[in-house]
């Protein structure tokens, strides 16, 4: 089985982001850049069905956030071949529109039997790259996706999550597109020697891909940085002035009668 994985490079969360001058966009020039989350389990999802059923890997990537560090830790973990498709544009990713038919372009010549793509990521807003993806390949897809099983040599048994936990087995006939929420295992840990000495062996194969214009879905009027809260109130007292005071507070919000 022939299996890629599309990784992003998204905006850490954990340091402040700066709207920019025209005050629709985050100013990326000085953030900070991690591997997104989904698209880490797609890839030890794929390196499962390696592992269990043969075949190979292919990850790929637009060139941005730095990415290059993401992909030597694939090559470590086993994938075995890296691609990235050029962008030039440092401090404005690819619209999900954009990156999948650049994405559709590449895999179309890739031939590969099963793409996993993380279903969400924390700097979209008007849909999914998965699913995007799939309409562009005009294959079959299923989201939110928690594990993936080989039927035979030309379906998947694929578990999909829906609200309030409840899980659904799909058999899926390939090729398909899976958005994974969550691997059968937690994504597996790669010590930096391996990546360094993948760093020294592995070859990034860079492939440039058309840029289709902008065709976003929503467009962004104006973004405000959250507003200041309010300085919480520490309770002091007994446990019934404590607990009264809690009654209050709920009866003033209108959540007490």
């Amino acid at each position: 089985m022939k299996i890629a994985v599309v990784i992003r490079h998204v905006p850490d969360l954990i340091e402040p982001l700066e709207v920019d001058s025209t005050g629709k966009a985050f100013d990326l020039s000085s953030a900070a850049f991690v591997l997104n989350e989904s698209d880490d389990h797609a890839l030890e999802q794929a390196l499962l069905l390696k592992e269990k059923h043969g075949g190979s890997v292919t990850v790929l990537s637009i060139d941005f956030g730095d990415v290059d560090n993401s992909l030597y830790a694939a090559a470590a973990k086993g994938a075995d071949q890296i691609l990235k498709l050029l962008w030039d544009d440092p401090n404005r990713s690819p619209s999900p529109q954009q990156a999948a038919r650049m994405y559709a372009e590449v895999l179309r010549s890739q031939g590969p039997d099963l793409v996993l793509v993380g279903v969400q990521a924390p700097d979209e807003l008007d849909g999914v790259l998965s699913a995007e993806l799939a309409v562009c390949l005009g294959w079959p897809y299923v989201g939110v996706v928690r594990g993936v099983q080989a039927a035979d040599g030309q379906s998947l048994l694929v578990c999909k999550e829906f609200p309030g936990a409840v899980m659904a087995q799909y058999e899926v006939r390939l090729p398909a597109v899976l958005g994974i929420l969550g691997a059968e295992q937690p994504p597996r840990y790669v010590p930096v020697s391996r990546i360094r000495a993948a760093m020294k062996s592995t070859q990034i194969a860079e492939q440039e891909a058309a840029v289709p214009a902008e065709a976003a879905r929503v467009e962004v009027d104006q973004l405000y940085p959250p507003a200041p809260a309010e300085r919480a109130e520490m309770l002091t007292g007994s446990p019934e002035q404590v607990a009264n005071r809690i009654a209050a507070l709920l009866e003033e919000k209108g959540l007490l009668r």
